[in-house]
């Protein structure tokens, strides 16, 4: 049933986006296991044009914020309004009350406006005024940065950076997948009459069986390895939190799901480890570089045996 849904929803995202097949499952991959994702790369490369794409294949709410330096915390949330006919303060639901959100440019708005996504990202639930409101199942955060320049943004802190379950990047494409974009868009637009093919509901009851993957005991020990060796190398200032040890197992998880199995294998985590922890690691001297760190998680694991063997 998973296999057959995220099949259905890589070919329709595919009717858009030419290529980045890999990404295309690691973005699904997150949304099954409840995760947020950060995707990261130089303008142009189709971060924005991939998000919209996966939400027009939901049947699902969708909203937008573009960030900016003036942008207010409750221009995300949402804020109490006086109403003078009833002389009571009435609270206006922000973008984030909807189920999948695109923070597009998110190091474009200050620190203020940013940690406002805190709370939504990891608790599901938005307060104001001291009342607390839950959020719409599924509620997923897309956000996007471009990691190259520096002028007028505010890098997100590591908070904010261990609340996305994944960062990506899209990348460029090769000769010929330049070749069938030219070809795919030389006409019209296909977003635009792109359709839903999955709902809101077949989501939620994807990931309520994320629980029934079974992780053999020496798959849980090379993800325990893989996150503490992120500890104890000389050149790491921070390595990976418990919540992004418990991030590569729910991915884990739900990878194998798409590729049509009810157990994870060790390379599911390989294939998972980069995007879910690379993120997570700060190199000394090296804050907000992605490269750097994506070459300490291939060092750990290069350098960490693998299970020969999954049992179920």
């Amino acid at each position: 049933m998973v296999a057959a849904l995220a099949e259905r929803l890589q070919s329709n995202i595919g009717k858009v986006i030419v290529g980045k097949t890999e990404t295309v499952e690691l973005l699904l991959t997150a949304i099954l296991a409840n995760g947020h994702v950060l995707l990261e790369d130089v303008p142009g490369t189709g971060k924005t044009l991939l998000s919209k794409s996966l939400a027009k294949s939901l049947d699902a709410g969708f909203a937008r914020i573009q960030f900016t330096p003036d942008l207010l915390p409750s221009d995300v949330t949402g804020l109490s309004v006086y109403n003078s006919k009833s002389g009571e303060f009435e609270f206006k639901p922000g973008p984030v009350f909807t189920n999948i959100l695109l923070a597009d440019e998110i190091n474009r708005a200050t620190p203020r406006t940013q940690s406002s996504l805190l709370e939504c990202m990891e608790e599901r639930q938005v307060t104001c005024d001291g009342v607390t409101r839950k959020l719409a199942a599924p509620f997923l955060v897309i956000a996007t940065q471009n990691p190259v320049e520096t002028q007028g943004t505010f890098p997100l802190p590591e908070a904010q950076l261990d609340r996305f379950l994944m960062r990506l990047r899209p990348g460029y494409p090769s000769h010929e997948e330049a070749l069938s974009i030219i070809d795919r868009f030389i006409r019209n637009d296909p977003l635009a009459s792109l359709e839903a093919v999955a709902t809101r509901e077949a989501l939620v009851e994807a990931q309520g069986m994320l629980g029934s993957v079974q992780v053999s005991e020496p798959v849980r020990e090379y993800i325990v390895a893989l996150v503490e060796k992120t500890r104890t190398l000389p050149q790491v200032q921070l390595g990976v939190s418990p919540r992004g040890l418990l991030a590569l197992l729910r991915a884990t998880q739900a990878l194998a799901l798409i590729r049509g199995r009810d157990y994870a294998t060790p390379d599911d985590v390989k294939s998972l480890a980069i995007p879910v922890l690379a993120h997570r690691v700060m190199v000394r001297g090296l804050y907000g570089q992605m490269q750097p760190s994506e070459a300490i998680i291939e060092e750990i694991l290069a350098n960490t045996p693998v299970p020969t063997e999954a049992t179920k």
